[in-house]
C-alpha cells in the first residue's frame, strides 16, 4: 500500500527540511513548497493526503490559500495550520475555513506527529461515514456457509494478497459490490479509500470530469475519482455501460498510470487498484465491437464470477437472519423471526432478484407484518404480491423493483417496441431514439435484445 502523502508549505528552509525529515522517518511520503505559489503548483501536480500550511509567507499567506482551496466542494484534504505569530482571530478564521488544527511555532515535533496521525485517521473515518450514508453499509465479509460462498471468500482472500486488477461478473443483485468491498478490506490497500463509480450514471463531459477531474486558469482544481482513489481501490460498476469516448480516455490513463484533468495540461500520476463489475457478457460485447478489446484485457486480469442465489440456496436462512438483525439495528424496525416452514419455503424459491430481492423482502416483512414470527402463510402472500407486482401492468413494466432495475426494464420494453417499429433496422432506431449507434448497440446487447445486423 502507498504511504500517506504530505505536503509541507513553509517559507523557512530550516523548518521545511526538519519537518520533512521527521515525517519521512515516520514512514510518510513528503513534498515541500517554499511559498504560496509553489503550494498551488504542488496541489495541481498531485493531491496530498494532508497539508501542513504556514500562515505568514511573503508572496501569499496561508489563510488566502485556505480560502482558495475551500471553494466549491471544500478542502481536498486535511490542513493543519502552523504559525509563529498566530492570533485567536487567525485561528478562528482558519477553523471556519475547514482547517483541522492550528499549531504554534516553535513546533513541538511530538505534538505535530500526533496531530498528523489524528488528522489522517479523522479523514479516513469521515470518508467511511460518507460512504455509509451514500451506499449500503459494507459487510465485514459476505454472508454464507455454503461451499460456494466459502470457496468464493477464499478465492477473494487469495486475490487480495496481490495487487492485480479484477473483473467481477454475475447477475444483478448477486453481490458483486459486496465482494469488491471484501476484496479491498482484505488487501494491502485496506487503509486507503474505496471509491465507487456507477459508470452508467455518468456520460459525456460529465464522465470525464467525474473520473479525471478538472482545473481552471484561476488555479481551482477538482480531483476526479481516479485521483481520489490513489492509494486505494477504484470500483467501476457496470462497465458495459461506459461510453466509447470514456473507454478510450480511461484506457490511456490505465496504460500510462496517469490522468490529465479536463482543462489541464500536465499528467498526474495515480496509484490505484481497479475492480470492475458487469452483469453483461463483456467478451461478447468485444466481439461485436461495442467494448474495447484492449480495455477488456486491462480489466480482466483476474476474473471472479459471483453465482446467483439460486445456486447456493443453503445460505438463505443465514441471509434472512443477517438482514433481520441489520434492519432492527440500523433502522429500528421491530424484530421478527422466520419460522422453519417459512425458511424452508424461501430455500426453494428461485430468487430472480438474488440477494438484493431477499434483502428487500425482509425489509417489507418487518415494516408491514405483525407478530414476532413470520410464518409460511405470510411468505406465500409476500411471494404472490412480489409476482403480481413484477407482472406486466398497463405499461408492461414491473413496479416492485429498485430504481436501477426498473429503469433497465423500461429501457428493454421501450427499445424492443421501437426496434419493431423500425422493422429491426438499427440505423433507423438510432435516429429515432436519438442515440449514437455504437452506444445503442452496446445498450441493446447489455439488455439482451437481439438485432439483425443487416440493417446498417
Amino acid at each position: 500500500m502507498s504511504k500517506p502523502y504530505i505536503l509541507v508549505v513553509d517559507d523557512e528552509p530550516a523548518i521545511r527540511d526538519l519537518v520533512k525529515e521527521i515525517l519521512e522517518d515516520e514512514g510518510y511520503e513528503v513534498a515541500i513548497a517554499e511559498g504560496g505559489n509553489a503550494a498551488r503548483q504542488a496541489m495541481r501536480t498531485r493531491r496530498p493526503d494532508l497539508t501542513l500550511l504556514d500562515i505568514w509567507m511573503p508572496e501569499l499567506d496561508g489563510i488566502s490559500l485556505l480560502k482558495e482551496w475551500s471553494r466549491n466542494e471544500g478542502l481536498p484534504c486535511p490542513v493543519i495550520m502552523i504559525s509563529g505569530h498566530g492570533t485567536v482571530e487567525t485561528a478562528v478564521e482558519a477553523t471556519r475555513l475547514g482547517a483541522y488544527d492550528f499549531i504554534e511555532k516553535p513546533l513541538s515535533m511530538a505534538k505535530l506527529l500526533v496531530t498528523v496521525e489524528r488528522a489522517l485517521e479523522a479523514n479516513k473515518l469521515q470518508r467511511e461515514n460518507i460512504d455509509l450514508r451514500q451506499h449500503e453499509p459494507a459487510l465485514v465479509e459476505p454472508v454464507g456457509r455454503s461451499p460456494t460462498v466459502q470457496r468464493l471468500r477464499e478465492q477473494v482472500r487469495r486475490i487480495a494478497e496481490h495487487d492485480s486488477w479484477v473483473l467481477i461478473t454475475g447477475e444483478s443483485g448477486s453481490g458483486k459490490e459486496t465482494f469488491a468491498r471484501y476484496l479491498h478490506s482484505c488487501s494491502g490497500r485496506r487503509n486507503g479509500p474505496f471509491v465507487d463509480v456507477g459508470v452508467g450514471a455518468i456520460a459525456g463531459e460529465n464522465a470525464a470530469i467525474e473520473l479525471f477531474g478538472n482545473e481552471d486558469s484561476g488555479g481551482t482544481v477538482r480531483y476526479g475519482r481516479l485521483e481520489q482513489a490513489t492509494g486505494g481501490t477504484l470500483f467501476l460498476d457496470e462497465v458495459a455501460d461506459m461510453a466509447s469516448e470514456t473507454q478510450t480516455r480511461l484506457l490511456s490513463a490505465f496504460e500510462t498510470r496517469t490522468v490529465t484533468r479536463v482543462g489541464g495540461s500536465e499528467a498526474v500520476p495515480i496509484n490505484v487498484r481497479i475492480i470492475a463489475a458487469s452483469h453483461a457478457n463483456l467478451e461478447q460485447l468485444v466481439q461485436e465491437g461495442h467494448f474495447r478489446e484492449d480495455l477488456f484485457y486491462h480489466l480482466n486480469v483476474v476474473p471472479v464470477y459471483i453465482p446467483p442465489l439460486r445456486e447456493h440456496r443453503d445460505d438463505v436462512p443465514e441471509l434472512l437472519t443477517f438482514y433481520v438483525d441489520r434492519f432492527v439495528e440500523r433502522e429500528g424496525l421491530t424484530y421478527r423471526h422466520f419460522s422453519v416452514a417459512a425458511q424452508n419455503r424461501l430455500r426453494h424459491y428461485d430468487w430472480p432478484g438474488n440477494v438484493r430481492e431477499l434483502k428487500n423482502m425482509v425489509q417489507r416483512l418487518l415494516i408491514l407484518g405483525h407478530g414476532e414470527e413470520i410464518g409460511a402463510d405470510e411468505i406465500e402472500a409476500a411471494l404472490t404480491a412480489t409476482a403480481t407486482a413484477a407482472a406486466p401492468n398497463d405499461l408492461g413494466l414491473p413496479l416492485d423493483l429498485p430504481l436501477r432495475e426498473a429503469r433497465e426494464q423500461f429501457e428493454r420494453v421501450y427499445l424492443q417496441h421501437q426496434l419493431r417499429e423500425c422493422e429491426g433496422n438499427v440505423s433507423r432506431l438510432a435516429e429515432r431514439v436519438g442515440m449514437e449507434r455504437t452506444h445503442l448497440y452496446r445498450k441493446l446487447r447489455a439488455l439482451g435484445i437481439e438485432t439483425r445486423r443487416s440493417g446498417k
